[in-house]
């Protein structure tokens, strides 16, 4: 292979041969502990635990601070000392809001708490998932780009077969062409590969970072597809299980708005200090809403929450039909492809080979003509690609249908 045509495959792979190989399992735990993504949900889960510790306390008791009975006419005016029912007051009220509400603002809280974990399962189902096919990717690129390179080493040798033959009296003058027109088609194919691999890279870079550069080691493993196992698991699959989460957060909402019919009631004991002369006082006060008019204020907020309970869960049946077609259309995606890979490995490649041992027979026998032999060696490169790419894109298809309906904890992959 010339080395102007050789540049472009190496030079990457050179410039990271001084770094470590970078295995399936460990572009994901790497992915998992440098993902912004999931830093970012881990302060959420902070943040929605921290607000869960104050939710259900009562609110802070209130400091009262005045002056009662001042005069504002006469010779005593102003005075607070002269008149005995002149006070000094000072005093705390403490608020206490009933039971089922404070319940019910704890409840939230926690369900808060617990919608931002599940938040985080799905972000960490996206890292795992894209993460897995970017590599995945890089792979088969890579593969097709090795089996380019020994393209290059059999089209010279090819060529200088019929450069022999020419010389020694055969074919014609033409065929000599033909050899190079393949090394270009090769090329063009090389270059495409080239940007694949380029852009499985870029796409791991997103996950990984600069250790998206580093070379591949090993490949990507081989997970049981079974479809009624998979279905079995539908249902907890990660942006479902969003649905459970918000569920609770509604419905300690109802229960809030329902205990907002309920009154509260206040506590407040106040000291009043009056002149020297005369004695101090102490009084106590107790509050109590009163919510009369609940047919214009507390119902139509418990309305609204019971319409948004009701939306959620018909969002949840879309949701979950909507997966379960997403997951049809995978396994018939997969079934396909790994059809395909056998088809092209049992059948095709086998034909293809045949072929040009055929061609190539007839054409050094000096019955076949060398457009012939060309056509089925590019008919063999194309049905060995075309393996290969196979093979990557059913693994791609696995890799999709594990990250997205296995458990959390059955990736294989801690965080």
């Amino acid at each position: 292979m010339p080395y102007w045509l050789a540049a472009p495959l190496w030079a990457g792979w050179i410039a990271g041969a001084t770094a470590a190989p970078l295995g399936f399992d460990d572009a994901l735990t790497r992915a998992l502990h440098e993902t912004p993504a999931l830093a970012a949900s881990a302060s959420r889960i902070a943040a929605a635990r921290q607000n869960a510790i104050p939710a259900g306390a009562l609110p802070d008791p209130q400091l009262t601070l005045g002056l009662a009975n001042v005069p504002v006419d006469g010779a005593d005016r102003f005075s607070l000392d002269s008149d005995p029912m002149t006070m000094r007051i000072i005093g705390v009220m403490q608020a206490f809001p009933n039971a089922a509400k404070r319940g019910a603002r704890a409840s939230a809280a926690r369900g808060r708490v617990g919608l931002a974990e599940a938040g985080m399962q799905v972000v960490r189902q996206t890292v795992l998932q894209q993460t897995a096919q970017a590599w995945i990717q890089r792979h088969s690129a890579e593969a097709q780009l090795r089996h380019i390179a020994a393209l290059y080493d059999e089209n010279r040798l090819f060529d200088a077969a019929v450069r022999a033959r020419l010389a020694g009296g055969g074919g014609m003058a033409s065929d000599v062409v033909l050899p190079r027109e393949e090394a270009a088609l090769i090329a063009e194919r090389e270059d495409l590969l080239n940007a694949r691999r380029a852009q499985a890279i870029a796409a791991l870079r997103r996950w990984i970072g600069d250790a998206a550069d580093w070379p591949l080691a090993g490949a990507p493993p081989k997970w049981p597809i079974d479809h009624a196992r998979l279905a079995h698991r539908l249902e907890q699959h990660p942006e479902l299980a969003l649905y459970s989460q918000e569920s609770r957060v509604l419905d300690a909402e109802i229960d809030a708005a329902r205990a907002a019919t309920r009154p509260d009631w206040s506590l407040g004991l106040v000291y009043q200090q009056r002149a020297s002369q005369f004695g101090n006082m102490a009084s106590i006060e107790l509050g109590f809403d009163l919510p009369v008019f609940a047919s214009t204020r507390q119902r139509p907020l418990i309305a609204a929450r019971v319409a948004e309970r009701a939306a959620l869960d018909a969002d949840y049946q879309a949701q979950l039909r909507a997966h379960t077609a997403e997951l049809d259309a995978d396994l018939a995606e997969y079934r396909r492809l790994d059809r395909a890979l056998a088809r092209q490995h049992e059948v095709l490649l086998p034909l293809a080979q045949e072929k040009v041992s055929l061609t190539l027979a007839a054409w050094r026998g000096g019955q076949g003509n060398l457009a012939e032999l060309i056509a089925a060696r590019r008919a063999r490169i194309d049905a060995q690609l075309k393996a290969i790419e196979l093979a990557g894109a059913r693994d791609e298809m696995a890799a999709r249908l594990h990250f997205t309906y296995a458990q959390p904890d059955d990736s294989g992959v801690q965080p």
